[in-house]
């Protein structure tokens, strides 16, 4: 299968040059050094900071050139909200790679990579599995696609543009939860011990949407758990952005459910979920299903078939976190 990702400038060892000192130099104080330089909690700390304060003068800045209405944003603020918090939290970890000279694609998006294989196979096997996951409810009496609700013209144009938003969406939050978090937080407390506390943060965040509960949340912390394997094996994040982009295209547009607890204007049909809350998981959408567990259980076993083997590379995302553990 694919290799795994970019290769970094440093490819050695995982030291950090620009944080550590020369030989003969007195010891440093091992609260906030280790052998590798500059503890990860400090990085995380410092890359943290970063973003609360660059997203306060985003959000000042933003307020007085317009005004959004109180409530759920339109599409085109959420569109200008996913971009923005894109560019914030990438932006940090380039600021970060400066300090600690590294290339930012050990990050987890390496720019070889841009929209390459791997996103297209995620975008794939994402819109397979919120398929399968209709499909299930469906087939219990849970769902019902409905009337179309657009016309031919505006179908073409809230299909591209809700594929335009969620590509962000899976940009924004694979980087928020599994790039430079991830590869740094790893750097202190191993892989998966990372991927999972993440994880756990990804599900809980997701509490705050309007409509989201507590089964709904377990699922997207598993979720992120997949996504975290994803990493693993592929060696960065195109394929996870791809996977979680359409899968959430589907359930938004296509099937016109909620996500997260979320029902967005420009869906494909006015579609009916019907049953049980085991079954079609009401206002928090299919991913509060019993059988989302299910289809996400499935991806883990789809993704070792897919990539069987990382191949080890020394300058692999994974491996320089992994070795600096």
């Amino acid at each position: 299968m694919d290799n795994l990702g970019t290769p970094a400038p440093q490819s050695s060892d995982s030291s950090n040059p620009a944080l550590t000192l020369p030989p003969g130099a007195p010891r440093p104080n091992p609260v906030f050094f280790n052998d590798r330089g500059l503890r990860a909690g400090w990085r995380i700390l410092i890359y943290l900071l970063m973003v609360v304060l660059f997203s306060i003068a985003l959000s000042a800045i933003v307020r007085k050139i317009h005004r959004f209405p109180p409530g759920l944003p339109t599409p085109s603020a959420m569109l200008f909200q996913e971009v923005s918090s894109f560019v914030l939290v990438f932006g940090c970890a380039l600021i970060m790679s400066r300090v600690e000279r590294r290339s930012p694609g050990v990050y987890g998006l390496p720019a070889a990579e841009t929209l390459g294989r791997k996103f297209w196979l995620g975008m794939l096997i994402g819109l397979a599995e919120i398929c399968a996951l209709m499909g299930l409810i469906s087939a219990f009496g849970g769902y019902s696609f409905g009337t179309l609700a657009l016309s031919p013209a505006g179908i073409i144009r809230w299909g591209l543009f809700h594929l335009l938003l969620f590509t962000f969406v899976g940009l924004f939050e694979e980087f928020a939860f599994r790039g430079y978090l991830q590869f740094t937080l790893a750097d202190g407390i191993g892989f998966w011990p990372a991927a999972i506390l993440l994880s756990l943060g990804f599900g809980a965040v997701h509490l705050s949407n309007p409509g989201e509960g507590p089964v709904g949340a377990a699922s997207v912390a598993l979720y992120g758990t997949l996504l975290a394997f994803t990493l693993y094996r592929t060696g960065n994040l195109w394929y996870a952005v791809g996977l979680h982009a359409s899968f959430d295209w589907g359930e938004t547009f296509l099937f016109s459910v909620p996500n997260s607890g979320v029902v967005m204007d420009g869906h494909l049909s006015n579609a009916l979920l019907h049953g049980p809350k085991w079954l079609t998981g009401a206002s928090v959408g299919p991913e509060g299903s019993v059988f989302a567990f299910f289809t996400l259980t499935l991806q883990f076993f789809v993704v070792m078939w897919l990539f069987p083997k990382r191949q080890e590379r020394s300058n692999s995302p994974v491996a320089l976190a992994e070795r600096a553990a």
